[in-house]
């Protein structure tokens, strides 16, 4: 055999060595395991019941009108607050209007009956002012300031999802006692948004 030949055998077989070193570091046990997860949201779903709380015409100064409704948690999620948003528009009837109906409309008391305090339930109001200035305003309807002062009320702040709140408001046409003819067969139109917030996040 030639030198060119033996050269050639010594390539070849150092070529083979290598392929089956090569191919040994892949003999190994193998196994495997998945996992399918999922994360799904949950929804934060507030309704107010009736959509219109109060509907009033033919009104005086003086008259006072109640009415209750409900915030239903139709969501998967606790809330803990919900704002309330106030907006309302004046439909003057004549140009002689100096003043604004919004002014001498009176939310004498907003209250959440489920978060009424056992000691001192006249604390739990969540608003006692006029459509105007409540306009500028955001308060919690449902609050339990009682239990946070006193530890003691009928229920906590916020809405468990799938329960609801009662609550038990009056407006009042205040009378001051002047010369309140400008507002006659003017009407005023109220919108009340209910912005609910979810709870803090939590380790699950």
């Amino acid at each position: 055999m030639g030198i060119k030949q033996k050269l050639g055998l010594g390539v070849a077989s150092a070529a083979l060595g290598l392929a089956l070193v090569g191919g040994g570091t892949y003999a190994y046990f193998s196994d495997e395991a998945t996992t399918n997860n999922t994360f799904a949201a949950g929804t934060l779903d507030i309704a107010a019941n009736p959509t219109t709380i109060i509907n009033a015409t033919n009104i005086k100064p003086g008259d006072r009108m109640s009415r209750t409704f409900k915030l239903e948690n139709k969501g998967t999620l606790d809330i803990s607050k919900v704002l309330i948003h106030t907006n309302y528009s004046v439909n003057d009837s004549g140009s002689n209007n100096l003043d604004d109906l919004g002014k001498h409309i009176r939310v004498n008391f907003l209250k959440n009956e489920d978060k009424n305090g056992v000691i001192q339930p006249e604390e739990n109001i969540i608003a006692s002012t006029t459509l105007a200035d409540l306009k500028g305003d955001m308060p919690d309807a449902v609050e339990n300031k009682i239990w946070a002062w006193f530890g003691w009320g009928d229920e906590a702040s916020g809405i468990k999802a799938g329960t609801s709140d009662d609550l038990y408001v009056q407006f009042e046409f205040v009378d001051n006692d002047q010369d309140q003819n400008q507002f006659q067969n003017d009407s005023l139109s109220l919108e009340w948004k209910f912005e609910a917030k979810q709870t803090a996040g939590t380790n699950r």
